[in-house]
């Protein structure tokens, strides 16, 4: 989960097109930096997205005329007579195209993207009774997933230009792992370079052998028609040539040069870790609404520490067992008691999804029994925050003494990376070692086992306890090595990948 806006509104309004001779670029994903919607006197005027994608990559409109396609979200969105060119805060401007998905949404987005493909790779499946597939996961697939996907690469394709330079087209996600063969069914001759970054965990190929083959099959060969693949993990990377090879029986595969061949054509697989914007971040946390934000928040913990964690409220980022290591926490070190606040920030997500709904109910009923059990009329223990409040999650971050990322599964975490750029007590990171965030951070934060709430407890215990000295170093270190690779390096590391490998 990323804190970022992204796109201030004041800025967006219809522009130019981009000055001819920049390098034109086409990013492709499910949404938008922008979706249109119509005011009171008529009008159609763009509103700001959000998320760590949208943050990264309207980066480029800096130095490209950038071009991004996304599904319309509303009936504003299909409006063919208006200005889909807006201007960014930062002077440059994107030109916005849309898909229209009509009904195939639902089975795209709501069975198979969400929650089949999200939940296999984060491995979530309780695979004694889930997942079924079913008659109607198979019409999703074929009539949502398959459906959009096409339509996504029909329109790429006619948004290539017949003369001129080809635009480096950048595909993103999981929505969109079929489109990239089909772009290269309907273009055949044409030269395009096309990249495909995935945001989420890439898991081993046991995990893809829950689905049926002609799903995966489809999903390994979509991804195999791209030129360069990116992940946020080495090890994803790795698990995604593992996977190749276990399913694509003619693929060739070369661990020690990232690169699957299938189909006479070369995918090189490289790892990306996605970042944040230092400078954008450091700005937003100087507003008046963070400092009056601060000041509730530390007036609240009357001088208590301070355990974090900012989370969407989804299974995979494990807040049932942070609640419970702070239980065991306080039961094996009551030293804490009365003396610690843990605040849990927590962001509505999905909630139309059964298992997200049964895990807002879990979670809630786990803060409420150690507030029963250790908690008095003094001190309530868990403090739980729904809802979503960026200043709030700000000055949260500023005033930690110790922040919990303990997620079971997470392409990175960029919380993990926000926290250590705002705090203003060198506060200690504690960070699951199946989060992203653990390759580029774990030499400055407590790694733990997400499933061990007693090394979790400890580490939590060990987090309060440090001596400032150490917690200096080590927030130093992580504020070092998060700003050397911002998401400025993150853009930038896949373009020079592009034009190192001559693609």
């Amino acid at each position: 989960m990323s804190l970022h806006a992204s796109l201030s509104e004041s800025f967006l309004h219809p522009q130019n097109e981009q000055p001819a001779g920049q390098m034109p670029v086409l990013v492709v994903s499910n949404r938008g930096p922008v979706t249109f919607s119509s005011s009171k006197n008529g009008t159609v005027e763009p509103q700001r997205g959000s998320g760590g994608l949208v943050t990264a990559l309207t980066g480029l409109a800096r130095q490209s005329n950038l071009t991004w396609l996304s599904c319309a979200q509303n009936e504003a969105d299909n409006q063919p007579d208006i200005t889909k060119t807006v201007s960014l805060d930062n002077g440059s401007t994107i030109k916005i195209e849309f898909i229209s998905p009509g009904d195939a949404y639902d089975g795209y987005y709501h069975v198979i993207s969400n929650p089949l493909l999200w939940f296999l790779q984060h491995s979530m499946w309780n695979t004694p009774i889930a997942p079924v597939i079913d008659r109607a996961t198979w019409h999703a697939w074929k009539e949502g997933y398959v459906a959009i996907n096409r339509l996504f690469a029909e329109k790429t394709a006619k948004l290539l230009p017949d003369r001129g330079k080809l635009p480096l087209i950048m595909f993103q996600d999981y929505h969109l792992y079929l489109a990239p063969r089909f772009l290269r069914q309907l273009c055949p001759t044409s030269p395009l370079t096309m990249l495909h970054f995935i945001h989420i965990p890439w898991p081993g190929p046991e995990e893809w052998g829950f689905l049926p083959p002609v799903m995966r099959e489809a999903i390994l060969d979509g991804l195999c028609a791209v030129d360069l693949l990116g992940f946020q993990t080495r090890e994803d990377g790795l698990n995604f040539i593992r996977t190749c090879e276990s399913y694509l029986p003619t693929a060739d595969v070369q661990y020690k040069n990232g690169i699957v061949t299938f189909h006479n054509h070369d995918v090189h697989v490289r790892d990306f870790p996605i970042s944040i914007d230092v400078d954008d971040l450091k700005i937003k946390a100087n507003s008046l609404e963070v400092a009056d934000m601060h000041d509730e928040i530390l007036n609240s913990l009357q001088d208590r520490k301070l355990i974090l964690r900012i989370d969407r409220i989804e299974p995979s980022k494990n807040i049932v067992r942070g609640f419970q290591a702070f239980a065991e926490m306080l039961e094996y070190h009551p030293e804490h008691r009365g003396k610690v606040i843990f605040l849990a920030l927590l962001v509505p997500s999905r909630l139309g999804v059964d298992e997200y709904k049964d895990y807002l109910d879990a979670l809630m009923a786990a803060a409420g029994r150690v507030n029963a059990q250790y908690g008095d009329h003094d001190w309530e223990p868990v403090r739980l925050l729904i809802g979503e409040n960026y200043e709030r999650a700000i000055a949260a971050l500023q005033l930690y003494d110790v922040l919990l990322v303990n997620s079971i599964a997470d392409g990175m975490n960029l919380v993990a990376k926000e926290g250590p750029i705002v705090n203003q007590k060198d506060g200690v990171l504690v960070l699951s070692d199946r989060a992203g965030a653990r390759q580029q951070l774990e030499m400055g934060a407590i790694v733990i086992s997400p499933c061990d709430i007693y090394a979790t407890a400890e580490a939590l215990h060990q987090g309060l306890t440090m001596n400032m000295e150490t917690r200096q170093i080590r927030a130093a270190r992580l504020r070092w090595l998060i700003e050397k690779e911002d998401i400025n390096a993150w853009l930038n590391a896949q373009l020079e990948t592009v034009e190192e490998l001559d693609l």
